[in-house]
């Protein structure tokens, strides 16, 4: 039923009320008492949250309904809250079709995989505690959660270096406006691309890429801007263009942030999957500090961000995780953290060219049968190859670079990434991989 971001895919067919139900039965069953719940702009996210909710009250949890939130928004007011849980219904940076779930803890990390596992279990057992007809659960909304998470960020950041910068920051049509407003509040000159939510994403794919970002490329270079901010549909995700217009690389991002965060701190751990490029691991141990790789997702590089030596959890998808502040990827307070490191370091075009790159390559393949492709194309490289590392999908080292087959976690996809030395190199390893997936896929 989980992927490694929730429950995700398209409603009607993978992602449905009844889905939204058993889901809320199931974390009061478990043992939730009082859960928040949220969702983003996708307006099947009305009748989603509405059936999440009553399948929560139905087993005796309190709910408290926080509206149309940022996840980042949600899963930081857990704590405040004093709440067990929290469900947030968004498809994150997937297409207007689809929808899903995501469950929280207290801590701002997402469930982890054993607790994904028991509610899984639940809802294939349909083994509800349900409540006596007069102890259901009750529903109220609240609406300061976003507030609350401006003024942490604002209360995160040194606010001189934002004082007078200026940005543009690229909302996605999304729910991330708390972002433009702690910036404001911080002193920045703020201009809004696509501020108005709205689920149908009308004004660019949801999902921040170089091909999606180039309305905030062309009005930072050309309205002389000294950053852009651009956010997924939930704002968990944070993504940025230089001064030039520049998208700026996801990797080389990663490591400006894990660098940063390991000299602030005098050394320390860097949580990040195991796609990452090597110019992280350079980064970090110049900076003093050490990488530690993790299987692909969100939940798995905050449970290493978690640890004490821990100072930093990202991943090149944008997902971004200060764990002093929340084990949530947050991608306001990303934003803020970026645009003090221009404001004190920049400009930022010459922050990314401190940071050494390689030539690196990715691909998506779409297939049917993600497991068997994946079992198959497994059994080929072993046969091929010596260097192998299975923590997540299979990784392979080779003379000149190396490169990584996954499943997708949320997406009927095989990801594909290789690095390299040199770009014919990396090619040429993208290559090999790709077609071993599509030999598999046949």
């Amino acid at each position: 039923m989980f992927g490694t971001s929730g429950v995700r895919g398209p409603v009607g067919e993978t992602v449905t009320a009844e889905l939204a139900v058993s889901i809320g039965r199931a974390v009061a069953t478990d043992g939730a008492s009082t859960v928040l719940v949220g969702r983003d702009a996708r307006e099947t996210g009305r009748f989603l949250v509405d059936a999440v909710a009553a399948g929560l009250a139905e087993c005796g949890a309190d709910v408290i309904d926080l509206g149309r939130v940022a996840t980042p928004t949600l899963a930081r007011s857990i704590a405040r809250f004093d709440a067990d849980a929290g469900v947030v219904v968004t498809a994150s940076h997937n297409p207007a079709p689809d929808n899903g779930l995501k469950l929280w803890t207290p801590s701002g990390q997402a469930f982890d995989t054993d607790r994904r596992e028991r509610i899984a279990d639940i809802v294939d057992r349909e083994a509800y505690d349900f409540a006596d007809w007069n102890a259901s659960g009750d529903r109220r909304r609240d609406s300061t959660a976003t507030a609350a998470h401006e003024d942490a960020l604002t209360g995160a950041v040194d606010p001189e270096p934002i004082d007078g910068l200026d940005v543009v920051v690229d909302i996605g049509n999304g729910v991330g406006g708390v972002t433009a407003d702690a910036l404001v509040e911080l002193g920045a000159d703020v201009t809004t691309l696509n501020a108005q939510p709205d689920g149908s994403f009308p004004g660019r794919p949801s999902e921040p890429t170089a091909e999606t970002l180039t309305a905030l490329c062309g009005q930072v270079e050309s309205g002389e801007a000294e950053l852009g901010i651009a956010h997924d549909g939930d704002a968990d995700r944070m993504l940025a263009v230089d001064e030039t217009g520049t998208f700026v690389p996801k990797d080389v991002l990663l490591a400006l942030f894990a660098r940063r965060a390991v000299a602030a701190a005098g050394g320390g751990r860097v949580a990040v999957p195991v796609d990452t490029s090597r110019c992280v691991d350079d980064a970090v141990a110049a900076a003093g500090g050490e990488v530690v790789h993790t299987k692909v997702g969100d939940v798995f590089v905050a449970a290493v961000a978690a640890e004490p030596d821990a100072v930093f959890g990202g991943e090149p998808s944008g997902a971004w995780i200060w764990p002093e502040e929340t084990l949530c990827p947050d991608g306001p307070l990303a934003a803020c953290k970026l645009a003090a490191l221009v404001g004190s370091r920049g400009p930022l075009s010459e922050l990314v060219g401190s940071v050494d790159t390689y030539p690196l390559a990715r691909d998506n393949i779409e297939v049917d049968d993600k497991s068997g492709v994946i079992e198959r194309v497994t059994e080929t490289i072993r046969a091929e190859f010596d260097r192998l590392d299975t923590t997540d999908g299979l990784r392979v080292d080779t003379d000149d670079g190396w490169f990584l087959i996954r499943a997708s976690g949320t997406q009927p996809l095989v990801r594909v990434t290789a690095e390299a030395e040199t770009e014919a190199a990396a090619e040429r390893l993208r290559e090999l991989a790709v077609d071993r997936v599509i030999d598999a896929r046949s």
